[in-house]
């Protein structure tokens, strides 16, 4: 899930082009003041890195990884603070993170004016909880 699409428009935009691994694809939100991309996972992970590639101008000065095992709530994991530019930022390492089913990123503080974010890739790295 995520908190909106630009124009609501999920074939051009929607969040599975943040995983197809195709740079001419996006996810492009719609403006508003905080944008959202919640993930699922079929067992527990331990996440242990973010990477994550905005377009310039449409990027989060600040971002915060929530997450949660299944029926709990969604408490901190971390917090980054992603660089203004087209490059693929992979330095948000998470130390010690617990097992979760699903996780929650929010971006923050949109650069953009209207509060758009636009993300080409998103990668979650980790491993299967035990």
């Amino acid at each position: 899930m995520m908190s909106s699409v630009l124009n609501r428009d999920v074939k051009q935009f929607g969040k599975k082009f943040m995983f197809d691994s195709n740079e001419e694809t996006c996810w492009n939100s719609d403006q508003g003041e905080c944008q959202w991309v919640s993930l699922d996972f079929p067992k527990s992970v331990r996440v242990s890195e973010l990477q994550v590639q905005f377009q310039g101008g449409f990027s989060a000065k600040a971002c915060r990884i929530e997450g949660c095992p299944k029926d709990g709530d969604l408490r901190v994991l971390s917090n980054f603070y992603p660089e203004d530019n087209n490059s693929l930022q992979i330095s948000f390492k998470l130390s010690e993170a617990p097992a979760v089913d699903k996780i929650k990123i929010m971006f923050e503080n949109s650069v953009d004016f209207f509060g758009r974010i636009i993300v080409y890739s998103l990668d979650i790295l980790g491993e299967t909880a035990t």
